[in-house]
C-alpha cells in the first residue's frame, strides 16, 4: 500500500483582505513564520509521503505561486491544473483521475488536505495522520481527521461520532454550521468535532462512494482520466460536470465514514482575529509584521503592516493592516466583515485591489 497526498491549493480566500487576495490567497503568505502556508502544509509530509507521492491541485493562474512556494517539495508535472472552479467534489473527482493515471492502485491511501491552515505541531499531526492511514486501510472507510473543540464555536460544521472503532470512530452524521446555543449543547455532549476538510481513503474506496453517491458526477471520471493530456479537451469535460462540495456529494450520504481525533493545535486562519491564536503577543499586541512599532496605552490591537512604522495610542482590540495597496483598520470584533469591503470592491469593479 502507498501513500499518495493531495493538497487543495486553488481557493481565492479573501477573508485576510487586503493581504491574501484572489490573485494571491492566502496559501501563498508567509502569516505564521518565514515559511508560507502551502510550505508548511507540504513541510508536515516530507517523513510520510514520499515526493514521487504528492500532488498540488491549484489553477491555471495561480500556476506560478503554486511552482515558487512547493519548490524541492513536489515534482512539477504533479501540479494539477483544475480547468475552472467547480466546488471541490468534482476538484477531487479530477484529481484522482490524475493520481491513478500516475499510477496509482485502488488499495494506496489518498490523503485529501487543505492548503492554508495552520498545524504548529508536527509530531501531534504526525501521529493523527498515520492513526487515520491505518483505520483508512483496515476498515475500508473515508477516515476524516476531526478537531475536539474547545469553545462553541458557530463558523465551523461539526461531526457526530458514534461507536469505537480501532484508533477512532464510526460516524454518526455530518451537521451544518450550528448557532451558539445548539453549539454550546454539541460540546457539552463530548461526541462532536470541529469538520476541518481533512479526509482519506482507498483510492477504490473513494470511487465506489462517487459511483453510489454521485454517480452523475462519476460518470465523467474515464473521460476525465482519458483527457489530462489534452488541455481543451479536459475543460470541456470539466465543464460539463455538475458543481457540489465533497460534504454534500459523498460525506453526508456515505455510511463509511470513520474518523480519528487530532492530536494537534489547529487553526484555519478564518479572520485576521484568528492570527492571536497562533502569533505571540508583544506588549499586549498580535504584530504580525511591520516596520517597527510604537504602542502607548494600546492594547488587544492586531498589527499588520509589513515596511511600514506603526504607532497607536490609546486604541484597543483594533485590526489594523496595510500594504502598498490599501489600509484596513476594522474593530477586533468584526474582523468577519472583511467580506462586506471585499463585496464592494467587487460591486464597484476595483480587480486591481481583489
Amino acid at each position: 500500500m502507498n501513500i499518495y497526498t493531495l493538497i487543495m491549493a486553488g481557493g481565492k480566500g479573501t477573508r485576510l483582505w487586503p493581504e491574501s487576495t484572489e490573485s494571491k490567497p492566502k496559501q501563498y503568505l508567509s502569516l505564521v513564520g518565514n515559511e508560507t502556508l502551502l510550505g508548511q502544509t507540504l513541510d508536515r509530509f516530507e517523513k510520510s509521503v514520499d515526493l514521487k507521492n504528492r500532488f498540488i491541485i491549484t489553477t491555471r493562474d495561480q500556476s506560478e505561486l503554486a511552482i515558487s512556494c512547493s519548490k524541492d517539495q513536489i515534482l512539477e508535472e504533479h501540479i494539477i491544473y483544475e480547468p475552472a472552479g467547480r466546488n471541490t467534489a468534482p476538484c477531487i473527482l479530477l484529481s484522482l483521475a490524475a493520481i491513478e493515471a500516475a499510477g496509482a492502485n485502488s488499495d494506496d491511501i489518498i490523503a485529501v488536505m487543505p492548503s492554508d491552515h495552520v498545524i504548529l505541531n508536527k509530531s501531534g499531526f504526525k501521529a493523527s495522520f498515520e492513526k487515520a492511514v491505518k483505520l483508512s486501510s483496515d476498515t475500508q472507510t473515508i477516515t476524516t481527521i476531526g478537531i475536539p473543540p474547545h469553545f462553541p464555536h458557530t463558523g465551523y460544521g461539526y461531526i457526530k461520532t458514534s461507536e469505537a472503532v480501532g484508533d477512532g470512530f464510526k460516524v454518526d452524521e455530518f451537521v451544518e454550521k450550528p448557532n451558539f446555543e445548539k453549539a454550546k449543547e454539541y460540546l457539552s455532549t463530548g461526541r462532536y468535532v470541529w469538520n476541518a476538510g481533512m479526509f482519506m481513503a482507498p483510492l477504490g474506496v473513494f470511487k465506489e462512494e462517487f459511483a453510489a453517491h454521485s454517480a452523475e458526477m462519476f460518470s465523467f471520471y474515464e473521460e476525465l482520466k482519458a483527457s489530462l493530456d489534452d488541455e481543451a479537451k479536459l475543460e470541456e469535460v470539466y465543464n460539463k460536470i455538475p458543481k457540489d462540495s465533497i460534504d454534500y456529494a459523498i460525506m453526508e450520504k456515505s455510511s463509511r465514514i470513520s474518523l480519528v481525533k487530532a492530536e494537534f493545535d489547529w487553526n484555519d486562519l478564518g479572520s485576521w482575529e484568528a492570527l492571536e491564536q497562533v502569533v505571540d503577543r508583544v506588549e499586549g499586541n498580535t504584530i504580525i509584521d511591520s516596520n517597527g512599532t510604537f504602542l502607548k496605552d494600546a492594547t488587544g490591537n492586531i498589527i499588520y503592516a509589513p515596511d511600514k512604522h506603526v504607532s497607536l495610542i490609546n486604541v484597543q482590540d483594533l485590526v489594523v493592516v496595510s500594504n502598498d495597496k490599501a489600509v484596513m483598520i476594522v474593530p477586533k470584533d468584526d474582523s468577519q466583515r472583511v467580506k462586506e469591503i471585499v463585496q464592494h470592491l467587487k460591486d464597484n469593479k476595483r480587480k486591481e485591489l481583489l
